[in-house]
């Protein structure tokens, strides 16, 4: 195989509870990536549709976690080609699911593919976090592995990254409300207090710890109470115009709960079945009209299984 077509998924993460360990993976919204080996050795972004980014490798997400896989690739089989990269991106930069993840995780996939799959999905994670770290500042999974590996995600630890899946409830759909407005990760995190009072620490933990055992034991309840966020959200939603109204108007039509998406500006919702989760994108589109933001509406079920390949 000398050349490979993906869809790479957009992601939410933090999920209230879970700021830079938790996220999740959504069907139908994604970039799409054409990965191709060539003669000449390197990396090369050849095009990129959709959105104003760098072609210059060592300035793109993509181009840094390909980077990444090619050396740790190089240092157990010589390589003998190098490989091009065409990103076609639906994922909006900036909109807090995962567009910049999408481009990094799709990279190391595809190369992945292309070698023969030498490296496990777990260890192209920590590949595709050096992708991250060009748009972010930092290297974070949340939003990487749950593209990568599907499902929930929980980054347990960095180092040594340790990265458990998790299967979603099968119920479960997820719905976000992209506004039109930029909210940067640096002026993000630039709001967020270093120190935490013990009394919200560990009002977070029993929320995280709530979430999970949620999530696996398929208690919708039970994943609705967990839903809280005391950390970051207070602090953050000062970014995103109308949003407790927004949050609020999802919980009064019967979200399991609702919040941040990631960095922001993007605001999603849970929900137990389709018919609900529509009734919620409804109602939330409905009260974010009065705002005059220019916004889009997603509705998803939890994708399974991450990046996959595009069959032409």
């Amino acid at each position: 195989m000398n050349e490979i077509k993906l869809f790479c998924p957009a992601t939410i993460a933090n999920l209230n509870c879970g700021f830079d360990v938790l996220g999740t993976c959504l069907e139908g919204i994604g970039d799409e990536m054409i990965i191709r080996k060539t003669v000449d050795k390197g990396i090369k972004i050849t095009k990129i549709t959709g959105a104003d980014l760098p072609l210059e490798t060592d300035k793109n997400v993509a181009g840094v976690a390909a980077l990444a896989i090619c050396k740790e690739a190089n240092n157990r089989i010589a390589l003998e080609h190098g490989f091009e990269i065409e990103i076609h991106k639906k994922i909006k930069a900036g909109s807090g699911i995962g567009s910049s993840s999408a481009s990094a995780a799709g990279a190391v996939f595809g190369i992945n593919e292309l070698l023969g799959k030498p490296f496990t999905k777990n260890e192209l994670v920590d590949f595709a976090m050096k992708g991250e770290a060009i748009a972010s500042g930092c290297e974070h999974a949340d939003n990487v592995a749950p593209c990568l590996l599907g499902g929930f995600t929980l980054v347990r630890g960095y180092n040594p990254l340790d990265v458990i899946r998790i299967e979603s409830p099968i119920a479960l759909y997820a719905v976000v409300l992209h506004p039109h407005i930029v909210v940067k990760t640096s002026d993000a995190r630039a709001v967020l207090s270093p120190v935490v009072t013990l009394k919200n620490a560990i009002t977070q933990i029993g929320n995280l710890g709530g979430l999970i055992a949620g999530l696996y034991t398929s208690d919708y309840a039970l994943i609705s109470r967990s839903l809280q966020d005391v950390l970051i959200e207070p602090m953050r939603k000062q970014l995103i115009p109308n949003f407790d109204l927004v949050k609020n108007t999802a919980l009064q039509n019967g979200a399991l709960g609702a919040g941040i998406s990631g960095a922001g500006p993007s605001i999603f919702a849970l929900c137990k079945g389709q018919e609900n989760a529509e009734k919620v994108a409804f109602a939330m589109s409905e009260s974010y009209q009065n705002t005059g933001i220019v916004f889009d509406m997603h509705l998803s079920k939890i994708n399974p299984g991450g990046v996959e390949i595009i069959k032409t």
